[in-house]
């Protein structure tokens, strides 16, 4: 069987490409390996009707709903490769099995690369958090912490002023005048020393701890980590990737669609804001081109 697309990545982009596709009466094929980049966070925030959700509760959801469709089907499997084939496309899965689909959706989504600094991993989703519009509501008027770990983390600092006092740990990083300079005019406090490690009852932070022995008290820690596609099979189609501030971007057009005739692309992969918002949106917008093209060609 040859399915009308196959869609790589079972998270919120891959499954809103998938219901608008099925309500299309298209067949389609999921693949999801059930490890989404938020399943260390345990509360979604900005997403209407969802607001404070388990994301895990609302992927299950959104999957139960998709599966109700008969022309949908899923794969528990990861996506080893990706070629063109015949009119289409074949994909060979981690069983040694390969599918076969008229369209691809690119959805598998990115991984963050960590700091190694004792005390952050266990507390990555809770209390070291990235994203102040999703997060910084709940920690909101606390003491406030930015770890530096590029040159986009000094803007982080300045943006995260607005959730509380905020200070800046450079860990032996240096600035530039003119950003030490925007920093205090945002009320930033820039800590120098390098970090030694996270203090907090469980997944709670409650202070960080500096190579001079110095505890600074903080709430919460947002980091700006960079991140790695979680397969390479944008670069194995040809996709065209640029390179972004945190990580490699497939680039992708108004629609969705990437340099490959009949390959799409959606959600992190494919833009540097990662919101549960805009993965569904890019979901919904990559299924109806791909429905245009199928029904009058492309």
């Amino acid at each position: 069987m040859t399915f009308d697309t196959i869609i790589i990545g079972g998270s919120f982009a891959g499954l809103s490409a998938a219901l608008y596709l099925a309500r299309a009466r298209r067949s389609v094929l999921v693949l999801d390996t059930g490890t989404p980049r938020n399943r260390f966070a345990a509360v979604a925030h900005g997403f209407f009707a969802q607001d404070g959700s388990d994301p895990r509760v609302m992927l299950e959801i959104m999957r139960g709903q998709v599966m109700a469709y008969p022309t949908v089907q899923f794969r528990d499997l990861k996506a080893l490769d990706a070629a063109p084939y015949e009119d289409g496309f074949r994909v060979t899965l981690e069983n040694g099995v390969t599918m076969t689909g008229a369209k691809l959706v690119l959805a598998f989504g990115v991984s963050d690369i960590l700091p190694e600094l004792p005390g952050l991993a266990e507390r990555w989703g809770s209390s070291v958090v990235h994203c102040p519009y999703c997060h910084g509501y709940e920690f909101g008027g606390g003491q406030l912490g930015v770890l530096n770990l590029s040159p986009m983390s000094a803007h982080q600092a300045m943006l995260v002023t607005e959730w509380g006092p905020t200070t800046f740990f450079l860990d032996g990083g240096t600035i530039e005048p003119d950003v030490a300079a925007k920093l205090d005019a945002r009320g930033v406090t820039v800590a120098a020393e390098r970090v030694d490690c996270l203090i907090g009852e469980g997944t709670g932070l409650s202070a960080i701890r500096l190579r001079n022995g110095v505890e600074r008290p903080i709430d919460a820690l947002f980091v700006g980590p960079r991140n790695r596609f979680n397969s390479d099979i944008a670069e194995r189609l040809g996709c065209a990737i640029e390179d972004g501030p945190l990580g490699s971007v497939v680039t992708v057009d108004d629609v969705k669609a990437t340099n490959v005739p009949g390959v799409y692309a959606a959600g992190d992969i494919t833009r540097m804001g990662h919101t549960v918002t805009f993965a569904c949106a890019d979901g919904v917008m990559a299924a109806l081109a791909i429905h245009r093209s199928l029904v009058f060609g492309g």
